[in-house]
């Protein structure tokens, strides 16, 4: 099965130049905590709910004056729509992450595949359990043992 099957295709994205306000805004109508970030038509980062706490908000950084690149995670890990399940369920498990953004072969946002939608449609249940469990661990849980 591959990622176009079963991914998300309307994608509701953040400018870089919007303010941090616009993008949390967004957030909450959409209720998720997650917006891929554009400049053009060209993917530059992820803005999470998380960037705008720990980067904007315990910094004391206004919200209305932010830009929305100014505390975006630049480094997008991606998969493409014509990917198998399997390999992006893998990708999110070696990356700890739970959603990928999905480009075609142009580097086109296409879509975006969460570990949920995964979870759906991949029947191999040791392989759903193995990926949730890898993606939940702490991202140092190894420098701990």
């Amino acid at each position: 099965m591959k990622v176009a099957e079963v991914m998300t295709r309307s994608v509701d994205v953040a400018h870089a130049d919007a303010r941090l306000l616009e993008a949390a805004e967004r957030m909450r109508q959409l209720d998720s905590g997650v917006l891929p970030v554009v400049d053009g038509d060209r993917l530059v980062g992820m803005v999470t709910d998380r960037d705008i706490t720990v980067r904007a908000t315990a910094e004391g950084r206004d919200p209305v004056t932010t830009k929305v690149s100014e505390v975006m995670t630049p480094e997008v890990v991606f998969t493409y729509d014509d990917e198998d399940v399997k390999d992006a369920a893998k990708l999110m498990q070696e990356r700890q992450v739970r959603r990928l953004v999905v480009l075609d072969r142009e580097k086109k946002l296409v879509g975006i595949v969460s570990l949920g939608d995964l979870a759906v449609d991949i029947k191999d249940d040791k392989m759903k359990s193995q990926v949730l469990e890898e993606v939940s661990k702490p991202a140092d849980s190894d420098s701990k043992r």
